[in-house]
């Protein structure tokens, strides 16, 4: 009897794990929600239009496309629903633009691009979002689901490309799974530290009932018992892909997840700060986040009265002429400070990986990303409060905690006057003659002085733009944008177009080197068809200078670094732009040039200043590594 019992309970495990099996398969198959959810074979209603829907109702105003098959549905159903389509001339600036959005807006950046080489021109825009901490949501378009891996047009292993360069991927296998994906997407792209987050489309999902059946379905079913399990098979997957699609759905944002400090964190700091006789503020890009307004960060920062120094997209957070915005000689007022909070600023390159930290100082480091909180702590320097969270929301309770209390005076005073002697200097040196052209330190000058008060200034360059960052004084918070970190050169014109688009009343002003002009000068065709009339300094020494300055003195050869003096103005006038080609002759009437230059933009051409620039020894010594 006892073996009779035994039998009896093995029958009955394989019995479950059969059923259990067939339940699983059947789950796998579709086969279960297809028996409680509709497939409308006749249904005109396709991918693109959920797609659409979810990015209306999150607030998204455009979409930056290089247009393709693949991705079709998606574009011609947010056109139908209000959201703009800005078609660019590659799908990096597509990217770029997106980011410009998601830092100019506060909501998430939106670009959509075709399967293949389409998603893989977007890599290095992917990756500088990344490294900016942008959020930003990247569409792209796949194969279909059966034909992933059997040699369809443009079909690669997409997913193992964004994975290392995304918060959050996904490959959309069923139209009912698009609303949750791309909702859930957004709410990750804007959580804990923002970046870029990716959605591959297959065609097969965005295209109709009726188009996909024609397209997919079984032409001429194999005979045979093979032939008919593979008929059924294909059959079914085509109706569980589109099972349930149509049903209403939540499209509404998911709440985001910001990091903040607590209260024990900032009581500290304000009982650190209140004894601290030369305190030094580092604000970067990070301080700039939602949800804090930057006018009120602004606000803060004035209440407190400490130094600051300001990098990325904080430039410009306290106006143009600040007594406590300090611009030269932040190596000295590092060393003599007695205390530095690290606002979203990282101990990367930048601060010589903590090395110009003064070792006998209080350091408060806020941070949302833990990794970047804490780099480099481990060899030269130590945080006294370390703080995973929000700067900007942190600077506000501390200003509040301090309330009644600043700054002693004299040390913004002391470091605001090494900052004019630093600056007339630099003046000074604008006015010296080069040996051909135009000095570029004058040309850069007389730029910020005639630029509007709402300009934003958009970054692409090396050498010039270098000298850029110290003469050129964003008029006020969010009027700054470079690429950040990664140091990516190709950004202007993708960064011009999202940020004319936000701020169409703003003058837009992208100070370009001769040599990254080359990435997006096909840009101006895009600012011709949408309008978006953009101001170009292109600073033309024919020679990729930051280069060149290292590379002849140390190997003695200038191979690779040099240009032609390029007849760019030229070029923008083809894309049905506005050219200038302004050289020695034209020194005596540079801010007339300018002037004109500013009221064909008003009047909606893009503008394209080719500057004849000389060399100078102003950045002797910067390093471009």
């Amino acid at each position: 009897m006892e073996s009779f019992g035994a039998i009896g309970t093995v029958l009955g495990c394989s019995a479950g794990i059969v059923v259990g099996g067939l339940v699983f398969a059947a789950y796998k198959l579709g086969l279960l929600y297809q028996l409680f959810h509709k497939t409308e074979t006749k249904s005109p209603r396709h991918g693109g239009e959920s797609v659409a829907e979810v990015l209306r109702a999150h607030g998204v105003k455009y979409v930056f496309t290089l247009v393709g098959g693949h991705i079709s549905p998606i574009l011609v159903a947010c056109e139908k629903m209000g959201i703009r389509i800005v078609d660019t001339r590659h799908e990096a600036t597509a990217v770029f633009a997106a980011d410009a959005v998601a830092r100019l807006s506060g909501t998430v950046g939106v670009a959509a691009v075709t399967a293949g080489p389409g998603l893989t021109n977007t890599v290095t825009a992917v990756k500088n979002a990344q490294m900016a901490e942008s959020p930003l949501l990247l569409m792209g378009g796949a194969a279909g689901t059966l034909l992933q891996g059997r040699g369809a047009l443009q079909d690669i292993d997409q997913m193992s490309l964004f994975k290392p360069l995304c918060k959050f991927c996904a490959s959309i296998r069923t139209i009912r799974e698009i609303v949750p994906t791309v909702r859930k997407a957004l709410a990750i792209a804007q959580s804990g530290t923002p970046g870029p987050v990716f959605i591959e489309f297959p065609i097969d999902t965005l295209y109709p009932f009726h188009l996909v059946s024609k397209e997919f379905g079984v032409k001429n079913p194999p005979k045979g018992l093979m032939g008919k399990i593979v008929t059924w098979y294909l059959n079914n997957h085509l109706l569980n892909l589109f099972a349930g699609a149509w049903e209403t759905r939540d499209v509404s944002p998911l709440p985001v997840d910001i990091p903040q400090a607590t209260d024990d964190q900032v009581q500290k700091c304000i009982e650190l700060v209140s004894r601290a006789k030369k305190p030094v503020i580092l604000l970067g890009s990070q301080a700039t986040l939602p949800p804090t307004p930057a006018d009120d960060i602004r606000k803060a920062l004035e209440d407190l009265g400490i130094p600051c120094f300001l990098g990325g997209m904080s430039r410009g957070m306290l106006g143009k002429d600040s007594p406590i915005h300090i611009r030269q000689n932040r190596r000295d007022a590092l060393k003599d400070a007695d205390l530095v909070l690290l606002a979203g600023t990282v101990c990367d390159f930048r601060l010589s990986y903590g090395r110009v930290l003064n070792r006998r100082s209080k350091i408060i480091a806020v941070n949302r990303d833990k990794t970047q909180l804490l780099k480099n702590s481990d060899m030269f320097w130590k945080p006294t409060v370390a703080i995973q969270g929000d700067a900007g929301s942190f600077l506000l309770r501390l200003s509040k905690g301090l309330k009644g209390h600043r700054c002693p005076e004299e040390w913004p005073q002391s470091l605001k006057a090494g900052d004019l002697t630093k600056e007339n200097a630099n003046r000074a040196k604008a006015d010296e003659k080069t040996e051909h052209h135009l000095n570029p330190l004058k040309v850069l000058h007389c730029v910020d002085e005639l630029m509007s008060e709402d300009s934003i200034i958009v970054a692409d360059g090396g050498d010039f733009v270098g000298s850029a960052a110290y003469i050129m004084r964003p008029r006020g918070p969010m009027r700054w944008l470079d690429p950040g970190a990664f140091g990516t050169l190709g950004v202007g014109g993708g960064f011009a177009l999202g940020a004319k688009l936000c701020r169409p009343e703003s003058e837009v002003w992208i100070v370009y080197g001769d040599g990254s002009l080359g990435y997006s000068v096909a840009e101006y065709d895009t600012f011709t068809r949408h309008k978006t009339p953009v101001i170009s300094v292109v600073g033309n020494d024919a020679c990729w200078s930051q280069i060149s300055r290292e590379q002849v003195p140390i190997l003695g050869s200038n191979v690779a670094c040099g240009l032609a003096f390029t007849d760019y103005h030229i070029v923008a006038d083809g894309y049905g732009g506005k050219g200038y080609l302004v050289g020695r002759e034209d020194e005596d009437r540079l801010s007339d040039i300018i002037k004109q230059a500013q009221k064909e933009s008003r009047e909606g051409k893009a503008v394209l200043l080719n500057v004849m620039i000389g060399k100078t020894n102003f950045r002797e010594g910067s390093i471009s590594v």
